[in-house]
């Protein structure tokens, strides 16, 4: 019995030790959520990884074909708030990275909020508008959310299982057990909700596979690449049908972008409205749409569209483009002198200047 009990412990190890050589960025991924390297070994979570692994692996493929012009706004955002960018994983888990995603109770986005969770975060939710769905302003809303429920917990695995059962269910189970450790409260013993126990567990296999590919262990999932998303503003009012027009492509696709806003129109009650649109598209939308606005309200009727560079001011700028600097800072409501790179600008110009672009840019 003895003999059978220790060569049954020593299978264990292998398949423990398995796991590990399996996913390889398992230590960088723990490493970023406070979980200990030790858990790898952890009996609970390597049955859970060879159950679901397979099954994991596909949601992951799936997920990040459907999210892959998103990624890049949410790994932003998470890092320049100095979050780790694996909690994109944590996206993943809760939507696929899918914007306009509904769970059966009612929580919607790519962070699945629930309408009084969105509205503490000054999240709008309403008829015509639902920001849950805006990556951008919803991974904000999600960035504060997990910072509030870190700076209460102190570890992050514990923020995350906070996020999917709430502070007091959490608190509650961790006061029962007398311990916060993962291993414990993923335990048999464990007060938590089964889905809460899972859940930190599919955030943790998620990620360790994602990074396994990220690193170069695994291979990764084929992209059809030139794809991305550029934010721009548009005049409230505006209808999908026209400025789908305006951007040569179909309205369904440029509203698939915009799941936030519903009907045919953006609403009229703010004069301007931040929308997506494809990262090819942005010329067309600064020579046709921008360009028109601008023309408007400026004497000169020649208006290039400019991406801003490193270095770059609006004096330099006006010295190329032999303009004035005052009227590029009408031009684009600058109120100063501040620039981004990778920002468009529209540049007041002579007609000789204008002709002489449009004749370099057809050769």
């Amino acid at each position: 019995m003895r003999i059978i009990l220790l060569i049954l412990s020593f299978v264990g190890i292998l398949y423990a030790q398995s796991v590990a050589r399996d996913y390889p960025s398992y230590r960088y991924v723990f490493s970023e959520f406070d979980v200990e390297p030790s858990f790898i070994d952890n009996e609970i979570f390597v049955k859970f990884v060879r159950a679901n692994e397979r099954k994991i692996k596909l949601f992951y493929k799936r997920s990040i074909k459907r999210g892959e012009i998103l990624l890049p706004i949410l790994q932003r955002k998470l890092m320049d708030d100095g979050l780790s960018d694996l909690f994109v994983y944590l996206s993943m888990v809760e939507s696929g990275f899918a914007t306009d995603i509904v769970s059966s109770k009612k929580a919607v986005g790519l962070w699945q909020f629930m309408p009084a969770t969105a509205r503490s975060y000054k999240l709008r939710v309403c008829d015509m508008v639902d920001e849950r769905c805006d990556p951008d302003v919803a991974t904000d809303a999600a960035i504060a959310h997990l910072e509030k429920l870190h700076k209460k917990f102190g570890k992050w695995y514990l923020a995350m299982m906070a996020y999917n059962c709430g502070e007091g269910r959490l608190g509650k189970a961790i006061a029962q057990s007398g311990s916060e450790s993962l291993e414990v409260l993923i335990g048999k013993e464990s007060t938590l909700p089964r889905e809460t126990r899972l859940y930190i567990q599919k955030i943790l296999l998620a990620a360790m596979i994602g990074e396994s590919i990220s690193l170069g262990f695994e291979q990764m999932p084929k992209s059809k690449g030139g794809k991305g998303v550029m934010r721009v503003t548009v005049n409230g009012g505006e209808r999908w049908s026209d400025l789908a027009v305006l951007l040569d492509m179909n309205i369904s696709a440029l509203k698939k972008l915009n799941p936030t806003y519903k009907g045919d129109m953006l609403p009229k009650s703010d004069k301007n409205y931040d929308i997506y649109i494809p990262e090819e598209k942005i010329y067309s939308f600064y020579l046709r749409y921008e360009l028109e606005k601008h023309s408007k309200i400026l004497q000169s009727d020649y208006l290039l569209p400019y991406e801003v560079k490193l270095g770059d001011t609006i004096e330099t700028i006006a010295k190329v483009y032999q303009s004035d600097p005052g009227s590029i800072k009408v031009a684009n409501h600058k109120k100063d002198e501040y620039l981004e790179v990778g920002e468009f600008l529209v540049i007041p110009v002579s007609k000789e200047i204008f002709e002489t672009a449009q004749k370099g840019s057809r050769e």
